[in-house]
């Protein structure tokens, strides 16, 4: 099967591209999977100081792969939120900076992807949306490292409206770094690449290490709880309808 994330190592930085078109890069079991595998790569690849991780297409990632999801008793979800939880925990501590390019759509369970990051940049017109709770779900799993960005206000008016934010707005709270005009993205994504890549790879790490220590203690403290509690949402009565009208509505 040809691969849903490609690794690329240029100037220093591995790209991890996430390209599963199908399903508008939805954080199936096997996307996953290959993108744990990837930043495992790039952490043990001697050439590799930064790593970057974006999209091809205009969506970055449409959240969790609802087909995979929606088996009645919740197993399939069961397994995608424990693999989410970890892929945040090896994003956070990968000795590696990790940045975040982001273009077009991201929902639900791609932005804890984001939020895990070191640095993210988003274009102006981006567009972001925790859209769990429209399914009858909440954020669990991405809430270990999206909460810690967000001031609680911001994050209330998002989690609880379930609607469409831009890329300005999610630079004011916090959620990225910064967002910038469609055009200076790519620019913008390789100064930060650039600046970073400049560092010594001992104070990477260790820099990185104190900034990230609060999520590492939140994550291993809250994560299997809060995987527990997506996988029993996901399995509920209220979602599994919710998930097939939706699917039925794509079709």
């Amino acid at each position: 099967m040809d691969e849903l994330v490609h690794y690329e190592v240029r100037d220093r930085v591995a790209h991890l591209v996430l390209d599963s078109p199908a399903n508008r890069n939805a954080l199936s079991r096997r996307l996953v999977g290959e993108l744990y595998d990837g930043l495992g790569r790039a952490a043990d690849d001697d050439d590799v100081v930064v790593v970057l991780v974006r999209a091809e297409g205009r969506t970055f990632c449409s959240g969790a792969d609802l087909s995979e999801a929606s088996s009645p008793d919740g197993r399939g979800m069961r397994e995608t939120a424990g693999m989410l939880v970890d892929l945040q925990r090896r994003v956070v501590t990968l000795p590696k900076p990790v940045v975040t390019r982001v273009q077009g759509h991201v929902r639900a369970g791609g932005i804890g992807i984001v939020a895990a990051s070191d640095v993210a940049v988003a274009e102006h017109d981006a567009t972001f949306a925790f859209t769990e709770v429209r399914l009858g779900l909440t954020p669990a799993a991405i809430s270990l490292t999206v909460l810690p960005r967000m001031p609680d206000r911001a994050a209330a008016l998002t989690f609880l409206t379930g609607e469409v934010f831009s890329g300005r707005d999610a630079a004011a709270s916090g959620l990225v770094t910064r967002s910038v005009a469609q055009e200076d993205l790519d620019a913008d994504v390789d100064a930060v690449c650039a600046a970073l890549a400049q560092g010594d790879p001992q104070g990477l790490r260790e820099t990185k290490l104190l900034l990230g220590r609060h999520l590492v203690e939140r994550i291993d403290e809250q994560g299997e709880g809060l995987a527990a509690l997506s996988a029993r949402l996901f399995g509920s009565e209220a979602a599994q309808a919710a998930m097939r009208a939706f699917l039925d509505r794509r079709r």
